[in-house]
């Protein structure tokens, strides 16, 4: 950094006229220093620590000064209090990232006297315990400087779940700038090492969960559009061939939720397909976002926390959020959290929403039902929790599982046409022991390098210009629904098991019934054949394009309360697969 010898890094050790014209003289120098390693980033953030804050702060002067306009410049500090954050615009607290302390060899071993034993806010006095970074997470910054005097750069700060490692979950690029710590001649240096922390069982708490992630650091969207409660994976190998999943999966050696099928990458053809599809239905998608918020706002909450079933419910979350910020000007919260059938919602996740929000007001959010199989697994998973509504809003209800949605047609959704790509580059969650611990968030993975072929912006921003223009259908709708029965009636189960008897099946998890759920099975799994309801036209052309390019027959029904139901194949071994990999005969 060149920060002057001998230069005191604050008042705390007395600072004197010499000393500013000192440190007036280096500070453009450190500034243009620190600008060279930013690599044009325009919204900086430089994070003092705990008491080291004037030499950060004249830092952060110098370098608003010294980057090109229109480049700004924030100042803050980490901290040893704790505080309540909470993700709602009226409150000053957004976000806090927690952090083990990394100054401890700062702290002698002997420190003795009042707030010894717990510290000032909380913390320990020897320097153990959390540390807390306020409003950085969400906040928007290209870049953070991070300055820390020589004593706190120490193997705390580096170390994985270190404050390093939590700013580089949020945020682009991370400087760390190093001042040397100042030690008054007469002042014996502090103690390099520190006996074993005593363990006092009686005292320990609850690990703190980290802050949800954000794009661009984790996905393609913009940090406000949803916080991701999910730990990145990315650099972990979890992708296996569709074939070997299908048979460790059917075969009960593997949970679906321990690894990753690898991406589809579609053709040129499909890409033009789902273009051509979000053209056709652009509006009607429009229109059942408006009806499924403004339902939520009239009966659940009129400030809900929306939550998303990662990942077919994300886009959708998003779509109700701009939707209430167009419409009534609400900024609203939106996260989305990992639910895996068979092991329930992401406990940990859940505690977080409870500790940020009031229960009451958190609204799960789904793209769409096909049997039911989610809905039933959220109700029973938030039983051990209380205050949390399980009833899911979702975008299209062709299942008729729940009350709160925007459409109960089974149409094509071009949002399940894609993987990643139509979904911030984020692959579906992932559960699985040895990555996931007793206290971390479920992972996923975020798949950069698939950036050229992205769509999720697209999307997003394709559907949300038609909201003007379905403003008069939705309020007509969302009236009648309002006094209409809802109940849910279960259809689609009862299809879904009279489907699997009939064809030989005898699994319902091997019936994917709708749209959507169709597309899954063509895209991640092995499928047998795919029933159409006779008739079904252009919500069905990317499903036959990939029935075509997988060798899958598809069958037309006369009678089929949806579309079309794919049935993933009931027997299956490597040996059944074709060497292209494409689908096997029936048994």
């Amino acid at each position: 950094l060149g920060w002057p010898e001998g230069l005191p890094d604050g008042g705390r050790h007395g600072f004197t006229p010499a000393h500013r014209a000192r440190l007036e003289t280096a500070l453009p120098g450190m500034a243009a220093t620190l600008a060279a390693e930013l690599d044009g980033a325009g919204n900086v953030l430089v994070l003092g620590f705990e008491e080291l804050m004037y030499a950060p702060l004249r830092l952060a002067e110098e370098l608003e000064r010294t980057l090109p306009a229109p480049a700004e410049v924030r100042y803050s500090t980490t901290t040893r209090s704790p505080v309540l954050a909470v993700d709602d615009p009226g409150y000053a607290i957004r976000t806090r990232l927690v952090f083990p302390a990394h100054d401890t060899a700062a702290f002698p071993a002997a420190e003795t006297g009042e707030g010894a034993e717990t510290g000032e806010g909380g913390g320990h006095g020897d320097g153990r315990g959390d540390r807390y970074a306020y409003n950085v997470a969400g906040g928007g910054f290209d870049a953070v400087v991070t300055v820390v005097d020589s004593l706190a750069d120490s193997a705390e700060l580096h170390a994985p779940g270190g404050l390093l490692a939590r700013l580089v979950a949020h945020v682009p690029r991370v400087v760390l700038a190093v001042v040397p710590t100042y030690l008054p001649a007469s002042a014996d240096p502090p103690a390099s090492h520190l006996p074993p922390p005593t363990n006092h069982p009686e005292r320990q708490e609850h690990p703190m969960l980290p802050e949800p992630l954000r794009g661009p650091a984790f996905s393609s969207y913009a940090a406000d559009e949803v916080g991701w409660l999910l730990q990145d994976l990315s650099d972990v190998e979890l992708e296996a061939p569709t074939e070997e999943r299908e048979e460790a999966i059917q075969s009960g050696g593997a949970h679906y939720a321990e690894s990753l099928p690898v991406e589809y990458q579609p053709s040129e053809q499909y890409q033009e397909l789902f273009k051509a599809a979000l053209e056709t239905s652009a509006a009607r998608i429009a229109r059942a976002v408006g009806t499924v918020t403004e339902t939520v706002l009239a009966e659940r909450s009129p400030r809900p926390v929306l939550v998303s079933l990662a990942r077919a419910g994300t886009p959708v979350g998003v779509l109700m959020r701009r939707w209430a910020q167009q419409r009534h000007g609400l900024d609203l919260p939106h996260y989305a959290v990992s639910i895996v059938r068979g092991r329930g919602i992401d406990a940990n996740a859940v505690r977080w929403l409870a500790a940020h929000h009031d229960p009451a007001d958190v609204v799960f959010v789904d793209g769409w039902t096909g049997k039911g199989a989610i809905t039933r697994e959220l109700a029973d998973a938030l039983g051990a929790f209380e205050g949390f509504d399980p009833e899911i809003a979702v975008l299209a209800d062709p299942g008729r599982c729940v009350r709160t949605y925007g459409t109960r047609e089974d149409f094509l959704i071009p949002s399940a046409c894609l993987n990643s790509t139509v979904s911030g580059l984020i692959s579906r969650t992932v559960l699985r022991s040895d990555l996931v611990g007793p206290d971390d968030f479920h992972g996923a993975k975020y798949y950069r390098e698939l950036a050229g072929a992205d769509v999720s912006g697209f999307f997003l921003d394709s559907v949300a210009a038609r909201f003007d223009e379905v403003v008069p259908a939705v309020d007509a709708e969302v009236k009648e629904l309002l006094s209409a029965d809802r109940a849910p009636t279960w259809e689609g189960w009862a299809a879904v098991e009279r489907i699997s008897e009939e064809y030989g099946i005898h699994d319902v998890n091997l019936v994917k019934p709708g749209v959507g759920e169709t597309t899954r099975v063509l895209l991640r799994r092995v499928p047998w054949k795919i029933l159409a309801r006779t008739g079904a036209g252009a919500d069905l052309h990317h499903v036959r394009l990939l029935a075509e390019q997988r060798g899958v027959p598809v069958e037309e029904v006369e009678v089929l309360p949806y579309t079309c139901v794919g049935l993933i194949h009931p027997h299956f071994t490597r040996g059944a697969t074709g060497a292209d990999g494409k689908a096997v005969a029936a048994r």
